[in-house]
């Protein structure tokens, strides 16, 4: 007779994450970069305190930044796709397909270069190009604190025994506070970054902040 198969005992694979250490410690290194050599050894409180006219080496900040942002979100919400579409998965690279961290990395990263490019056309084209090296300057302040959140995020997410699905709803609404929060800090902030002209923050609201993300939920879950 055939031996009976004890399907209570069944070998289960422990889930790798190397490489979100990795990721993580390549953002940390960078950030380690950033302060010591392009900010010049300045510390976390001279860092988020200093003033734009006092300030140097503003775009290289700003670009790592938002590198460390981009990663560390990709890596906290590829968990979350449901599945890499068709288009994307025949997209072969020496042989590699696109996974749901490659996805999720593509997405965000096209996301934040779409509405940087139309953010850099809209100072321009209403003749306010001079703020702009201004609104970088204090979003990268904003963008460094919310990606070390997002990686404090991203360590609980994968070492932590949490419950991944529930968890979804609570990222979900820390993501809508910020947003909110987001809105308010650039409205309100005293470096005056968005046009003065209420028409024109309006429109930034709208379509540089508003309609990027309902975009890149598109792509990521719909």
């Amino acid at each position: 007779m055939p031996q009976s198969q004890d399907f209570t005992n069944q070998i289960r694979i422990p889930e790798s994450n190397d490489w979100v250490v990795f990721i993580l410690i390549g953002c940390l290194f960078l950030y380690i970069f950033m302060m010591n050599v392009i900010e010049r050894e300045a510390n976390l409180k001279d860092f988020l305190l200093q003033k734009y006219f006092d300030s140097s080496n503003n775009l290289p900040s700003w670009i790592i930044t938002s590198c460390v942002i981009i990663l560390s979100l990709a890596v906290l919400i590829s968990q979350y796709v449901p599945v890499v579409p068709e288009y994307a998965a025949k997209l072969q690279i020496f042989g590699y397909q696109m996974n749901k961290f490659g996805y999720s990395l593509t997405a965000v990263s096209l996301f934040y270069f779409l509405r940087t490019a139309l953010g850099f056309l809209f100072y321009q084209s209403i003749g306010d190009g001079k703020k702009w090296t201004i609104f970088y300057f204090t979003s990268t302040k904003f963008n460094f604190i919310l990606s070390i959140l997002i990686i404090t995020l991203c360590v609980t997410h994968y070492y932590f025994p949490i419950d991944r699905n529930n968890a979804f709803v609570y990222y979900f609404y820390f993501f809508v506070f910020v947003f909110i929060f987001k809105i308010f800090f650039y409205l309100f902030h005293r470096n005056n970054i968005l046009p003065q002209k209420w028409y024109y923050k309006f429109l930034y609201i709208c379509t540089l902040q508003i309609a990027p993300l309902l975009l890149l939920w598109k792509l990521l879950f719909i």
